[in-house]
């Protein structure tokens, strides 16, 4: 295909210049000659690539950085990165030269992009695991995740020109994960838009019809919005109040959801349009007037008292401020009326943008306490649960991420904000951590509750709580905030360390009269016999009564009979000691125990060993002493069960000694590839081969080699050769 290439660096220019001449913050030079910088840098690692579409590769990182600079209002360095996102990732520059040329600030932002953006090609396993990654970035720079969510929606923007397969798959993921992050974060347009274009491919016959019929409903809306305008200006004039009044559809999404919801068709959904009262306020008014001009609404239109909500006496944890009704309008047709002021406005506009000041040179409000609360319990979730499956951490990650939000209030009617599905108990720990450690019930509106009562919105509670009362460990099946379920686990700690304490001292006077003496060495090696990974537990058994001066009477004649066994282990002449690779004429190779003594040995069978391998040496009571890798696959059931037969061993000679091991290589099967791996071991490395086995199938082989290496670093730097040898992709050793 023919390009006109002139046409297209006219029009990249003309992107360039629209994208600076409309940025949300006001730049100074130094910070356009850092944006440019970054399009230069852009321009060149993109200049041969291009688009599904045909277009150049450019356009796509210039409307990222659109969106980053105008709709969710980020300043010149995330503006650079975004204009930067694919660079390390679809072109020759690496970190490093990011860094080099913009610093380490901006290389480990693009590099943090780079390293999630396999979100959009891989399944949902891989995708679920680099998700984890994403939602890590939040405590440490979440401008990461803004450039990402600006990323996918100009992706979404554009998705046409992918197949119908891949259409669907890129929707449904938008809409599991970036629209409900998008909408956490408060960017409340572009997460509707997301839904919108999810939808749009998801499920395009309902997308059209519902987008049609606000359509065709347009002129109405219109003539209604100027009707309420010019009512309610007349009176908001009066009081001389400097406003601006706006009307709006409902996102398509949402209608259908409502459409859904209450079952009923498109012309049945009474408030698919929404109209937005924006005024200008100082600070020690902003309130006032929000209240002055619901006063005003309520006047001239009759409300419906259960569709209120107030954002502003209390804001959403993510900073979200308005005073939300719903009125009977002009036309006796229910609609939405959302009152704010124009910081509030920004605010919902721009969502976490506008707590994201401070980090680039504004300083911090009170209004960001919730959101960086969440951010932390967010990062907590993840932490905490590594060892889960990404299904099972995605399905905990969204209980904290999208879960809505129960108002309740105290007995003095103030309001507490709680996550959906918290207890009485979650509240007693939300009000004061002492109230939840003595919570015995509730009163909820005046009547008896039990500590596990789910809160409903509007709720009073009244918490009843005794001195006598504790924590209990079925305690923290009934809350879901992480405060009551760290306090919970840290009393139920303090319990358990007071019960060691005195198990502890009980374990001491035993001790005495078992003849034995209490040290560090002495309590491990009997925390082994009794099979205990700590030596909490064991106190915890004496504190309980499981354990007595009997027992401790059983492990003394143990440590006895061990002792005479190692002395008899010492004098014998005759134990077996021969191994096919540990000659015994080597006895100097290995030495153990503090002392380094030279013993009889051999090599155990269940691991491979080779000189500089951490090692340690095995009594058995048949085979005298058995070599072992400390990474043997019996190594931890072994110092775990049988610690007191473990000794430590020490290599002394390894350059004397030679073992074989096994490796196994795999790759893309090419022609020369056996020689090229022949040549790194027998010429480079100088190592003889004893044996080769390399099967290949459908252009990828599968090898086995057994090598006779002197030590381990002579093995490692194989390895690392082999790693080299082109078409090689993986080599281990077995």
């Amino acid at each position: 295909m023919v390009y006109d290439l002139e046409k297209e660096n006219k029009e990249i220019q003309y992107r360039y210049k629209d994208l600076i001449s409309n940025t949300y913050r006001t730049l100074d030079e130094e910070q356009n000659k850092l944006i440019r910088k970054a399009f230069d840098i852009a321009l060149d690692a993109h200049k041969d690539q291009r688009r599904k579409t045909g277009e150049p590769y450019i356009y796509h990182p210039i409307e990222v950085a659109k969106i980053v600079a105008n709709e969710i209002g980020l300043g010149a360095t995330s503006i650079a990165c975004a204009l930067l996102h694919d660079v390390i990732e679809d072109s020759e520059y690496t970190y490093e030269d990011i860094k080099k040329i913009f610093g380490q600030k901006i290389a480990n932002i693009v590099n943090g992009l780079t390293k999630i953006s396999v979100m959009n090609h891989q399944n949902i396993s891989v995708q679920s695991e680099n998700y984890r990654k994403l939602l890590l970035t939040l405590s440490e720079d979440f401008r990461v995740i803004l450039i990402k969510i600006a990323d996918r929606l100009h992706n979404m923007r554009t998705l046409e020109s992918m197949r119908d397969d891949k259409q669907k798959k890129i929707a449904s993921e938008t809409v599991y994960i970036y629209a409900p992050l998008a909408h956490r974060l408060g960017l409340y347009n572009i997460k509707s838009e997301l839904e919108d274009l999810s939808l749009k491919y998801n499920n395009p016959d309902v997308y059209y019809d519902i987008a049609n019929k606000l359509e065709l409903a347009k002129d109405n809306r219109e003539k209604y919005v100027e009707e309420f305008k010019k009512e309610v200006s007349e009176q908001l004039k009066e009081e001389h109040l400097n406003f601006t009044i706006k009307g709006r559809a409902k996102a398509i999404n949402s209608i259908y959801r409502k459409m859904l919801k209450q079952n009923v068709p498109f012309e049945e959904v009474f408030d698919n349009y929404a109209i937005r009262i924006i005024y200008k306020s100082d600070a020690k008014n902003e309130k006032f007037i929000a209240w002055k001009i619901y006063s005003i609404v309520t006047d001239l239109y009759h409300s419906n008292p259960q569709r209120m909500r107030d954002w502003i006496t209390n804001p959403r944890s993510t900073g979200y401020e308005s005073l939300h009704l719903t009125v009977l309008g002009p036309d006796k047709k229910w609609i939405e009326v959302q009152i704010r002021s124009e910081r509030m406005d920004e605010i919902a506009e721009k969502g976490v943008a506008a707590h994201y000041k401070y980090k680039e040179g504004f300083k911090q409000n009170s209004d960001d306490r919730n959101f960086e609360q969440w951010v932390s319990q967010i990062r907590e979730v993840i932490e905490q649960q590594q060892n889960l499956s990404t299904t099972e951490l995605l399905d905990n990650i969204k209980l904290n991420l999208y879960s809505k939000e129960v108002f309740v209030f105290t007995p003095k009617g103030e309001i507490k904000i709680l996550p959906v599905g918290s207890t009485a108990l979650d509240f007693a720990f939300s009000v004061h951590t002492d109230l939840g450690m003595k919570c015995l019930g509730a009163k909820i509106n005046g009547k008896l509750v039990p500590i596990s009562y789910v809160l409903q919105n509007g709720d009073q509670i009244d918490i009843l709580s005794s001195q006598n009362q504790k924590p209990k460990q079925d305690w923290l099946d009934i809350v879901i905030t992480s405060k009551a379920k760290s306090r919970i686990k840290a009393a139920l700690n303090s319990e358990k360390n007071g019960q060691v304490a005195e198990g502890k001292e009980i374990f001491q006077r035993k001790l005495r009269h078992a003849k034995l003496n209490f040290s560090e060495e002495e309590v491990n090696n009997i925390q082994k016999f009794f099979n205990h990974k700590t030596s909490q537990d064991l106190f915890l058994k004496f504190y309980d009564g499981t354990y007595d001066t009997t027992d401790l009477k059983k492990y003394a004649d143990s440590k006895s009979a061990l002792k005479n066994f190692f002395q008899r282990f010492r004098k014998s002449s005759n134990i077996n000691t021969a191994h096919e690779e540990s000659p015994t004429s080597d006895l100097d190779l290995i030495v153990f125990g503090k002392d380094e003594e030279k013993l009889n040995y051999s090599f155990a069978k269940c691991c491979t060993v080779i000189p500089g391998d951490k090692i340690f040496g095995f009594i058995t009571i048949s085979d005298g002493i058995k070599v072992h890798n400390d990474n043997c696959p019996n190594a931890i059931n072994l110092r775990a069960n049988y610690d007191y037969r473990v000794m430590p061993a020490k290599w002394v000679n390894e350059q004397r000694y030679s073992s074989r091991v096994r490796i196994q290589i795999e790759g893309i099967d090419r022609k020369g590839l056996v020689n090229d791996i022949t040549e790194v071991i027998s010429n480079a490395m100088n190592i003889d081969m004893k044996s080769i086995s390399i099967e290949s199938n459908d252009g990828i082989f599968l090898g086995t080699i057994t090598l006779e290496v002197k030590n381990k670093s002579q093995l490692e730097e194989t390895l690392k050769q082999l790693r080299n040898v082109l078409s090689v992709t993986q080599v281990k050793r077995i």
